[in-house]
């Protein structure tokens, strides 16, 4: 089977040639997304406003961020990736037995989204403790 795109991080797999290939549009639209969150601005080059820059609002002590966060999630979004839909950002502070705490040092960015042409609906959750 053809694929549609590498799979990242690069992978040497003799089956698809040099790399891994992405072989759905379901995994090709994640791995995109993905790429668009973890990507800080500034960071790709020839186009400095590419990217949420996750990883700084998910270590940000400071729960204001969860607007600025959810901003600039939709706004990137729509930029770069307009036929996906979001339909809820959900963003929970816990300690480290799992129970909610505003002051906790764990915190977690559930996006569900879709894609109404391709009938596709799923989820991508990253943690401050390193699950994702």
């Amino acid at each position: 089977m053809k694929g549609i795109g590498p799979q990242l991080p690069f992978d040497i797999n003799e089956t698809d040639g040099t790399y891994a290939l992405v072989k759905t549009y379901k995994d090709e639209i994640k791995q995109n997304f993905k790429n668009l969150l973890l990507t800080s601005p500034g960071e790709k080059m020839m186009n400095p406003d590419f990217g949420v820059g996750l990883r700084g609002f998910l270590f940000d002590p400071s729960i204001q961020v969860v607007p600025a966060l959810k901003t600039r999630i939709k706004s990137q979004t729509q930029k770069y990736l307009p036929f996906i839909q979001i339909y809820k950002i959900n963003v929970n502070t816990t300690d480290s037995f799992g129970v909610k705490d505003e002051d906790s040092q764990i915190l977690s960015v559930e996006i569900l989204y879709g894609v109404p042409n391709l009938n596709l609906s799923t989820s991508v959750v990253f943690t401050t403790d390193g699950t994702n």
